[in-house]
């Protein structure tokens, strides 16, 4: 089995870094050869070969994993992604320079990112406030190659997670909200990790690149044992439903829960609250999703929505609902299946208000809220708790050149639960 020199600056390879990480070396370096074999099979170059050398250079290693820069690229800079430049959405490589790395910045050398519904939703400038180029993705995992002086919560070498937010204009987490740990409600707002503008009024750009610079107090910590791939989802879906399911009391052992919604969202609220010890009802219009989500899922009932026999079967059953629709939809039928006190969370953002049958309200003391990710030590919380109970969604990886497809796909909800784009194999800087 080879042995691995470390290299005196990750920064000058950061691809071959990150995978000598992911090759989980040992503490003299030895790589385990089959292991090797199978990264270089996956992300190098097959014509290279270790056969009968015990030693290798921190070059030599990385010549196992040669491939050229991504063509067709517009731009310049040191960071290769993929963008799109009108509300068409169509993706294609364009280089950008990310900031030099700062006092209190965490480099992160992109593995994966995945595809979230706010990415479509922004790149079709279906939303307020797209600014093109535009490069999505807040779903983000990657390996450190490099911090600066002053960070003390990462090292370079670390598996990372960055999520929705870089950032809050507050400065300093300095707001009420932030010193909370609510640093998506921040005062004066927070930070998109793309389409937003950061305290130095530069435009952010998101995960579909081969590398992202953020400041420490926004990256998470990816559990050792959990899948790189598996973890990226987690950054917006995971996060987006295990929050609302805390904040409103929805996470007590043996209540019943109802989930709106089978998508990732909707998925990932099912496993997520079966984790908490909850009792899980899915809710849908179409009666082919029944066997999918008590199998893949785990729920244990079913409603099927468009059946006022099936609704009232189910009347007044439920402590809680997670909605994760967001096309317009009637409200009164899901209020009917709340007992007295009940509290209906709202997840998808509806372009139209919806109607609400107050009287229902107020005679049984019924909740209606809203939620919106979560904070980052509330993230951390959310990523320790499914490494524990090993709650990963199904994905399907995907190759950079395949964005436009998959946006094409998820148009037409052909998807399971996520696309997760394969950034350190098939986008190259």
């Amino acid at each position: 089995m080879p042995r691995v020199h470390k290299p005196s600056s990750p920064s000058a390879g950061p691809r071959g870094f990150a995978l000598l990480v992911q090759a989980k070396p040992d503490a003299d370096g030895v790589v385990d050869e089959k292991v090797l074999t199978e990264l270089q099979a996956a992300y190098g170059d097959a014509s290279a070969s270790f056969s009968g050398k015990d030693e290798l250079t921190f070059d030599e290693f990385c010549a196992l994993f040669a491939r050229p820069p991504t063509a067709g690229a517009d731009g310049g800079g040191d960071t290769m992604t993929m963008a799109c430049r009108d509300e068409t959405a169509q993706f294609s490589p364009h280089r950008i320079n990310r900031r030099a790395v700062g006092d209190v910045d965490v480099r992160i050398q992109v593995t994966h990112a995945s595809i979230c519904h706010s990415d479509m939703h922004t790149a079709k400038s279906e939303w307020p406030g797209t600014k093109y180029p535009c490069i999505p993705g807040h779903e983000i995992v990657g390996i450190v190659t490099e911090v600066g002086p002053k960070v003390t919560k990462f090292k370079v070498g670390d598996r990372a997670g960055v999520g929705c937010m870089v950032n809050s204009l507050c400065g300093g987490r300095s707001c009420t909200h932030c010193k909370a740990g609510n640093e998506q409600y921040c005062e004066k707002g927070m930070v998109g990790t793309y389409g937003g503008v950061d305290l130095d009024g530069s435009t952010t750009y998101g995960g579909y690149s081969t590398a992202i610079v953020v400041v420490e107090d926004f990256v998470l910590h990816i559990p050792d044992g959990m899948p790189l791939e598996g973890a990226a989802p987690l950054l917006c879906a995971g996060i987006t439903t295990f929050s609302p399911l805390v904040h409103y009391g929805l996470n007590q052992p043996g209540m019943t829960i109802g989930v709106v919604g089978l998508g990732g969202l909707g998925a990932h609220a099912t496993r997520i609250a079966k984790a908490m010890g909850c009792k899980v009802t899915a809710i849908s219009t179409s009666p082919g999703k029944e066997a999918e989500v008590r199998e893949k899922l785990g729920a244990d009932d079913f409603i099927l929505s468009s059946s006022p026999e099936s609704l009232a079967e189910h009347a007044k059953t439920l402590d809680g609902i997670i909605d994760t629709v967001s096309a317009q939809h009637e409200l009164g039928p899901l209020l009917d299946l709340l007992k007295t006190g009940g509290k209906l969370v709202m997840l998808g953002a509806s372009p139209l208000p919806p109607t609400l049958p107050i009287f229902s309200l107020l005679f049984r003391r019924l909740t209606i809220g809203g939620s919106l990710i979560g904070g980052i030590a509330e993230t951390q919380e959310m990523l320790d708790f499914c490494a524990k109970h090993s709650i990963i969604l199904p994905y399907e990886t995907i190759p950079a050149s395949y964005i436009n497809k998959a946006y094409e796909r998820m148009l037409k909800n052909d998807v399971k639960y996520r696309f997760v784009i394969d950034i350190q194999g098939t986008l190259i800087a």
